[in-house]
């Protein structure tokens, strides 16, 4: 058996990203690290995948993957391609360290927790982790290292490790406890600014407005809001058991 656990480490900051820098060294303190990361910043990117154009990947030293894609394409990439980037199946993915949060809604359309949950949906137990743009990344990077390991041992007492799939945000700061939280309630103001080109034409610029967080009592934005960070567990499962009466209906209606 191996003696040190083998992680794979992507990001959608990108394979430079000084956050994903930082985490890679921590991690290596008891681990062999693989990274497999998107070329360019991919933010926001969400879980997609590039099914319609090529991909390419190369190695520019041992143990650093990049590929022209998404998160997604990358740990999907580095968990099919047999023996090409990883020498078996990681113990642990870690997607990370992000350059900003990634709270309630945010994992809907986060990068970062892509990336985690591609390799959960493939039985690998993963953890995505954010710090905000005020942690001291060192710090933040050393929290990362320790959760994550946690994570896998975590990951071991299980009959099976697949599936396991958190999310971590790490507020401001040097030092922070931690806690276990659900996801909470941060809305964004539903900005579309419009502009005209030279020629005369629309563009628009999206995103990017105030950002709110409300009551949520045990939620991971409460626990950013306080200084602490949040561990929540994301499920895969997206169907609502409690709403099965409301899809019966529909399908009754329809079937009449």
């Amino acid at each position: 058996m191996n003696a040190r656990p083998l992680i794979l480490l992507s990001n959608d900051d990108g394979y430079s990203a000084p956050g994903l820098l930082s985490l890679r060294d921590a991690l290596r303190v008891w681990a062999d690290v693989v990274v497999c990361a998107p070329e360019l910043n991919q933010s926001a990117t969400s879980h997609s995948l590039s099914l319609h154009r090529v991909l390419r990947l190369r190695s520019p030293e041992e143990g650093l993957f990049i590929v022209d894609g998404t998160p997604a394409d990358c740990v999907y990439v580095a968990l099919n391609a047999l023996d090409r980037v990883l020498p078996r199946t990681p113990d642990l993915c870690v997607s990370g360290m992000n350059h900003g949060l990634n709270l309630g809604v945010d994992i809907f359309y986060s990068g970062t927790v892509a990336a985690a949950r591609e390799a959960a949906l493939r039985g690998v137990a993963s953890v995505a982790i954010s710090a905000d743009a005020r942690a001291d990344r060192a710090h933040a990077a050393a929290l990362g290292s320790t959760i994550a390991r946690g994570v896998l041992e975590a990951a071991r007492s299980r009959p099976a490790g697949g599936g396991l799939l958190l999310n971590v945000n790490i507020p401001p700061g040097t030092a922070w406890t931690t806690r276990a939280t659900k996801l909470g309630r941060r809305n964004y103001a539903g900005d579309v600014v419009f502009r005209r080109d030279p020629r005369g034409g629309d563009y628009m610029w999206i995103g990017g407005g105030e950002v709110t967080h409300h009551e949520a009592p045990g939620s991971d934005t409460e626990a950013y809001d306080a200084g602490v960070v949040g561990i929540t567990p994301l499920s895969l499962a997206l169907d609502e058991p409690a709403t099965m009466g409301l899809a019966q209906q529909v399908a009754r209606a329809v079937s009449a």
